[in-house]
């Protein structure tokens, strides 16, 4: 017979390596960011640690700015008595709806310290003209 506070003690120790490295794979996938405006501009910032500037791509279209590329990243320590190597890959995407007074021609970004940062100018606001509606006489 099987002790009932066994299974449940087991199982989770046995999924949790699991779930954790789940996690981290999703957090890779979809990395982190903030949003940002003032009177005219809007700013996105995403966390790419360690993601090289040309395996970045920037695309916007209808209206939806997506942010994809791919981390390759290499470890590698040599001594006389030992040898470590280590290398990860991933690819990443995240896409925004853009806000209808965004101007994505004017589109700019930046790398800096692994985060990128997207600017995006707002459009000129056009201010409400007044005009005299003449009345047909019929």
């Amino acid at each position: 017979m099987v002790d009932k506070h066994f299974v449940s003690d087991f199982w989770p120790q046995v999924f949790e390596p699991l779930r954790q490295m789940g996690s981290r794979l999703a957090e890779f996938a979809a990395p982190a960011s903030e949003a940002s405006s003032d009177e005219g501009t809007y700013r996105i910032a995403l966390e790419l640690p360690g993601v090289a500037e040309e395996d970045i791509d920037i695309s916007v279209d209808g209206g939806v700015m997506t942010v994809k590329g791919e981390k390759k990243t290499e470890r590698e320590e040599k001594t006389d008595t030992w040898y470590f190597s280590e290398r990860r890959y991933g690819a990443f995407s995240r896409s925004f709806r853009l806000p209808d007074d965004a101007d994505p021609e004017n589109i700019s970004a930046a790398l800096k310290d692994g985060v990128l940062t997207v600017t995006l100018p707002r459009k000129a606001s056009k201010s409400p003209s007044s005009k005299k509606v003449p009345i047909n006489r019929g």
